[in-house]
């Protein structure tokens, strides 16, 4: 028999490099996979992992797909930082989606120097209006957290299918489930002419780099570490324990919300069904292999986008079913939390079995 134990004073150096270690056996576990499938490993990971920044245009899609990917893993580093288990980044951004799209398509057919400004509200808004309904059923009833913002995603998601098919369907539109497209006014503004970056990235970073001076520099931030690390410690301390759940919560439903009304008003430029290939789950994966800090949120939401943009790449270019992105994603994770158990723990032989 073999049992679990505590280290007693974990590896700092293996923590830092731990998502490392789990991006360096990802990597090798996709080299057996696509050994399997019948594709030359070098060139698939050339493909997956190189391609995506081979040129402008590449690196301008992988920048497009980083930014909601970021937004959304600021703020659940956040919250998982306070030991609140916030799965709901997805519905959050479908809300925000929804939310601005409603808004948007009253400026149609006007040219409102308000009507981007109301566009992104009303997306926030939205984000933090559904991150609010778990968070109320957690302070007031002590629901679990994990399965109320789980259960919402879906029904956010069906939302958003009802309202293309229905109040937000383009009466010109030939009975496609989409709005009609956005104005001019209220689309964000595209920073180069060779590709779709535009300004809902470069407000992602800023407010990835404002989420860092907050949680370090900050006594907020002070707060929400030690509420997330000692919970009857920060009791005891007089901190507002609800107060600070209402904030992390709040702040990431915010961002996730900008991060869905940002796809509608940028790139896809319209309300569609299929706005998200679930950015709000891969943030889970970024926001843990960020190691929970906004500013190493940055470095692994790049690292992810990358992935998306060599998935389709190694779609088109190799016929590689694109479920094969998802499989690293989800694998990427395995093994990071994986490493990250091993370095606080390790596997003895029971003493009851030696006896």
């Amino acid at each position: 028999m073999i049992r679990v134990q505590a280290r007693t004073e974990p590896s700092t150096l293996m923590t830092f490099a731990s998502p490392f270690l789990a991006i360096v056996l990802t990597l090798i576990f996709g080299s057996v996979l696509f050994s399997a499938l019948g594709k030359d490993p070098i060139q698939a990971l050339h493909v997956l992992l190189v391609l995506p920044l081979s040129d402008a245009y590449n690196i301008s899609e992988m920048l497009v797909k980083m930014g909601p990917l970021l937004l959304c893993a600021v703020g659940l580093s956040l919250c998982y930082r306070a030991n609140m288990w916030n799965i709901g980044a997805e519905g959050q951004l479908l809300a925000g989606a929804l939310g601005g799209s409603a808004m948007a398509l009253q400026f149609v057919d006007s040219d409102s120097a308000l009507a981007m400004p109301l566009t992104l509200f009303a997306g926030i808004l939205s984000g933090m209006a559904w991150a609010a309904i778990p968070t109320y059923l957690k302070t007031k009833f002590n629901s679990n957290l994990i399965l109320t913002t789980i259960m919402l995603n879906y029904i956010a998601l069906y939302l958003l299918i009802w309202a293309v098919h229905g109040p937000l369907r383009d009466p010109a539109g030939f009975g496609f489930p989409e709005s009609a497209l956005f104005s001019d006014a209220t689309l964000l503004p595209v920073l180069f002419d060779s590709g779709r970056v535009h300004l809902g990235v470069v407000l992602a970073v800023l407010l990835a780099l404002v989420a860092w001076f907050l949680l370090s520099k900050s006594h907020l931030g002070f707060k929400i570490r030690v509420y997330g690390a000692d919970e009857p410690a920060a009791t005891y301390a007089g901190f507002n324990a609800k107060a600070i759940s209402w904030f992390v919560m709040l702040f990431a439903g915010a961002l996730a919300g900008l991060a869905g009304v940002a796809e509608v008003a940028g790139p896809i430029g319209q309300l569609t069904p299929n706005i998200s290939p679930g950015y709000g789950y891969s943030a889970i994966i970024v926001a843990y292999l960020g190691r929970l800090h906004p500013a190493g949120a940055i470095i692994a939401a790049t690292f992810l986008a990358i992935l998306y943009m060599g998935g389709d790449l190694a779609q088109i270019e190799m016929g590689i079913p694109i479920a094969v992105v998802g499989m690293f994603q989800g694998v990427l994770l395995f093994f990071l939390l994986a490493c990250d158990f091993f370095i606080r723990y390790r596997i003895v032989p029971s003493r009851e079995n030696m006896a």
